[in-house]
């Protein structure tokens, strides 16, 4: 069994699994809506507060696991600490608080990990793999199966929440300012040109970009295809600051009333971007990953050299 933490921007989740002969199966989730890019001040420091939070979460995870007898944990983040001035400052009060020791992932290795996870139940070989977190989004284009480019953009669902939107809902000017963005960044990755029309969607913001669209069209809670058009048009819908706007997002995401919307404006830029027209949405990613691609193999290392170490003593 093995427990993996993942530290986002926005919501810091822990996931519990059993490995048995290569099958991997999830046993228990649980998250915590720590909201840390909304901590990050001006000058990118993570506040003294914004730190609690995480140690607050890691702490409430940290007695779930001891209940459940697993010992076997691993602690990543992402853009939440990558992406601010003082990561090192923050690592030190987290270790100390809760003993701790969290990984923070480079943007292209959580794209890449991102891709491990997916990859290992998705069955398309071509196309772009996004993932958009609270602080930044990742981009994968993967060909037969194999990666040709993994790049991260500093733009998340949450900061862009927090540098745009004057209420809850972002109205059209500011859905314009998300995506002017979001091409600034794109523009700055070099990113092969070309028409990719399937998208591998991946992270709680698509995630909830689905539940929202099968809610709306009554399609079946299982579905995990959407047409990007659907999606647009869904979108328009809700530029009205209205009650039952509100109450739409309140019934199908409550967790992401307010990061939902420019989550999929960057959604929809990328897509356009990349002449994509349909998504697929991946219920693994980066944790999967992580747990792929760093622990298990990291094992069959160690495993690998106890026993080279056995049989060099035995000659």
């Amino acid at each position: 069994m093995y427990g993996v933490i993942d530290v986002g921007s926005n919501t810091i989740r822990l996931t519990v699994y059993r490995v048995c002969g290569g099958n991997i199966e999830t046993i228990f989730h649980d998250k915590y809506s720590a909201g840390l890019a909304g901590y990050v001040n001006d000058k990118g420091e993570l506040s003294k507060k914004g730190i609690n939070q995480a140690v607050v979460a890691l702490n409430h995870f940290k007695d779930i696991l001891q209940n459940l007898y697993i010992n076997n944990t691993h602690v990543f983040a992402t853009a939440s600490l990558r992406n601010i001035v003082n990561t090192d400052e923050a690592l030190e009060i987290i270790e100390r608080s809760t003993g701790y020791c969290v990984e923070v992932l480079s943007g292209e290795k959580e794209a890449m990990l991102d891709y491990v996870g997916a990859a290992h139940f998705m069955p398309a070989p071509d196309g772009l793999l996004v993932d958009i977190g609270g602080g930044s989004t990742e981009l994968v284009l993967f060909h037969c199966r194999k990666i040709q480019k993994a790049a991260s953009l500093p733009v998340g669902s949450l900061n862009m929440y927090s540098k745009y939107v004057s209420y809850l809902l972002p109205d059209p000017k500011e859905q314009e300012k998300i995506e002017r963005k979001v091409e600034k960044e794109l523009k700055k990755l070099n990113f092969p040109a070309g028409v990719f029309p399937v998208i591998c969607g991946v992270g709680g913001t698509i995630r909830a970009a689905g539940r929202i669209v099968n809610a709306e069209k009554k399609l079946p809670d299982a579905n995990r295809m959407v047409y990007m058009h659907t999606l647009y048009e869904l979108l328009d819908s809700f530029q009205e600051q209205s009650k039952e706007n509100l109450n739409r997002l309140l019934k199908a995401v409550p967790d992401r009333v307010h990061t939902l919307l420019p989550g999929i404006t960057i959604l929809k830029k990328v897509a356009k971007t990349f002449c994509s027209d349909t998504m697929i949405i991946s219920d693994y990613g980066v944790r999967e990953g992580y747990l792929l691609s760093e622990v298990l193999k990291m094992e069959q290392n160690e495993k690998l050299y106890t026993k080279q170490r056995a049989f060099v003593a035995g000659i």
